[in-house]
């Protein structure tokens, strides 16, 4: 009878694969030993395997290349990390490997890109694609990045009074971009977005607000929905509007050379999960040709701005259970040594899901469980995967040891759940361990951040 955790994987996905695999009845990732990293540094702990992010953006480079190169595309591709998936300096020094640019969010990121170049990281040639309602520290931020003589900075107006702001006290050349406000998906709150300018607003805010300042350049629109890139109508209806806006744009705008279409590449969250990749991109770019050869225009220069695919599928969370508990004939609660509103708050937050395994036991039988965590919060829990309504794990069995991980959760997970703050219920930050490869293609650790003591907490709320 296949009863066992390992037949129930191997029955309902594709299971091992190039991510995921078994050494007898333990988990592994990336060829990474969980369990030898758990018997080393315990848990609840953070990993992130960082040649994940090269990876993820050298096929994202590779795809949209190969796009071009079919479609006979003359405008070329440029990779944007966009900051606020994840900032910490392992995180961009390692996708800064990868030859990228940046897009920033707010004033501090400025500060960050200042610090890099310091450091001999990032040098003064990378495009640095400021977008986000810019407040006057942010403002005066971006001015000191181009004296500087970061002169491909392209500040992106996401209003009508940011120009006037950019051009106080900057007596030199600068570019800008506009960001468009894209009509939201019909199931949301808003019809249009509350970022970005209107359509019909921005050809006559060129003509008479930007054209008249002799060093503003007007390089760039930026196109970007919540959505995300999907392959729906209304993904498509908005990239064709936004295309045909540069085209008529660059008829009075003729330094015009450039279209951001922000991020949105889809990452794994399931282990059935399937996204045509490829598809995508070569549409895209075969779209934005076509739109801009029926209008007799050049081509433009392509952006884009991936942070969740940059960085994602890199991070991984792993847990022990310290208990279950029966609560009724139905409910059954596995008790995590940490909290999700803490640890993951976007399960909490917007209810996301993440590829959830088990790391040892496959060999056993499973059953359906909740997941609990630690804080007295009712909404700290996780009870349903992506592909179903439920959470299936390994038996357990007295004096054994049950630990799970959830993976892809690279991004944002960090900054939503207040780093280095005050947790809910002052639950602590957990180890943050970083996987590398040696020259030779073993992997290595390095612990970068230890438990969360409670004298920083103390500290903190002012005792």
């Amino acid at each position: 009878m296949k009863n066992k955790y390992r037949h129930l994987i191997e029955q309902s996905f594709e299971f091992p694969n190039e991510e995921f695999s078994l050494v007898e009845d333990e988990l592994q990732w990336f060829n990474i030993p969980l369990m030898d990293i758990i018997k080393q540094y315990g848990t609840p702990l953070r990993i992130f395997y960082l040649p994940k992010i090269g990876q993820n953006i050298q096929r994202a480079k590779r795809m949209f290349n190969v796009a071009m190169a079919k479609a006979d595309y003359e405008g070329d591709y440029h990779y944007c990390y966009c900051t606020k998936s994840s900032h910490f300096s392992f995180i961009l020094e390692e996708a800064l490997k990868q030859k990228i640019h940046i897009e920033t969010s707010s004033a501090f990121d400025i500060n960050i890109i200042e610090a890099l170049y310091e450091e001999g990281k990032i040098d003064k040639d990378k495009f640095i694609l400021c977008n986000g309602f810019k407040r006057p520290q942010y403002i005066e931020n971006i001015q000191s990045l181009i004296k500087n003589g970061f002169e491909n900075t392209i500040s992106i107006l996401d209003n009508k009074f940011e120009l006037d702001l950019l051009n106080e006290n900057l007596d030199r050349d600068f570019k800008i971009g506009i960001r468009i406000a894209s009509e939201e998906e019909p199931k949301f709150d808003f019809y249009t977005s509350r970022l970005g300018i209107r359509y019909n607003d921005i050809i006559p805010y060129y003509l008479n607000n930007i054209r008249q300042h002799q060093h503003v350049h007007l390089k760039m629109l930026h196109f970007f929905i919540n959505t995300g890139i999907k392959d729906t109508a209304y993904y498509w209806n908005e990239l064709t509007k936004a295309v045909e806006l540069y085209c008529e744009l660059k008829q009075y705008c003729p330094e015009l050379d450039s279209i951001n279409i922000g991020g949105g590449f889809p990452i794994q969250v399931h282990l059935d999960f399937n996204f045509e990749y490829e598809y995508m991109a070569e549409e895209i770019i075969a779209q934005i040709k076509n739109i801009c050869t029926h209008n007799k225009v050049k081509e433009p220069d392509v952006f884009t701005e991936f942070g969740s695919f940059t960085v994602g599928e890199s991070g991984a969370m792993l847990y022990s259970i310290v208990n279950q508990k029966q609560q009724n004939d139905r409910e059954l609660w596995n008790m995590i040594d940490s909290s999700f509103i803490t640890t993951l708050p976007d399960t909490w937050a917007i209810n996301q899901r993440f590829i959830q395994l088990a790391i040892n036991n496959w060999d056993s039988e499973y059953q359906r469980v909740h997941l609990g965590g630690l804080t007295c919060d009712s909404e700290d829990f996780y009870n349903s995967e992506a592909h179903s309504n439920a959470v299936f794990l390994p038996k357990i069995l007295p004096d054994r040891e049950q630990y799970i991980g959830f993976f892809h959760c690279g991004a944002y997970q960090e900054s939503l759940g207040g780093y280095g703050g005050i947790q809910h219920c002052l639950i602590p930050a957990p180890k943050m361990v970083l996987i590398d490869l040696d020259e030779e293609g073993n992997y290595t650790t390095k612990l970068f951040a230890k438990e969360q003591s409670y004298k920083s907490m103390l500290k903190i709320l002012g005792y």
